[in-house]
């Protein structure tokens, strides 16, 4: 759906032509907030297309390159925009990360290299948090306050992730994913948002 929903949301600020759109996609880095596959937009474009959702508006032609088709959001896609909104806005967060499964078996596996891959993730997050930063600071002048709110997110989202590493490495480097029972240093004691 995200896909489907990224093309109407695209199609909903002006009419356009799938590379366009995709370059749009690109260019607002929307990877990074939601499921999209860029090799999917032209099925997608189909898809949308026979159910009457979008529709052709022109197809040009400039000397040898190929044919051009500029697509609109019909008044059926708008509605189903608001649907497919509203129901990504209704899906609950899920709470799944690439490492969690295997901290759940870390204590058994090669402490030095459990330590080395972590502190790869970790830096790999540091440059996502500034990447992140710049990209709100970037947009900041120009997009809309929803929009606003997503790229903090996605930035708050970033440093969280690496603090969180940071606490992990420190642990992995001193040898202590093996122990039992005790807490790291600085762990919360189990308090809740009230």
């Amino acid at each position: 759906m995200s896909m489907k929903l990224a093309i109407l949301g695209l199609l909903m600020e002006k009419d356009n032509h799938p590379y366009e759109m995709l370059q749009e996609m690109k260019e607002r880095e929307m990877h990074y907030y939601m499921k999209i596959q860029y090799g999917s937009l032209y099925y997608a474009i189909d898809q949308l297309n026979k159910n009457g959702w979008i529709e052709k508006v022109e197809v040009t032609s400039e000397g040898n390159r190929p044919e051009k088709t500029i697509y609109r959001i019909t008044e059926d896609g708008k509605k189903q925009f608001q649907t497919m909104l509203l129901e990504q806005m209704q899906e609950p967060p899920q709470l799944v990360h690439p490492l969690f499964a295997a901290l759940s078996f870390a204590r058994y596996g090669d402490q030095d290299r459990i330590a080395e891959i972590v502190r790869q993730q970790m830096e790999s997050m540091e440059q996502m948090v500034h990447k992140m930063k710049a990209l709100y600071d970037e947009h900041v002048p120009y997009a809309s306050r929803s929009s606003l709110h997503m790229m903090w997110g996605g930035y708050l989202h970033a440093l969280t992730e690496w603090n969180w590493l940071k606490t992990l490495y420190e642990e992995a480097k001193a040898g202590k994913l093996t122990e039992i029972g005790a807490p790291p240093e600085g762990f919360p004691d189990g308090q809740n948002p009230s």
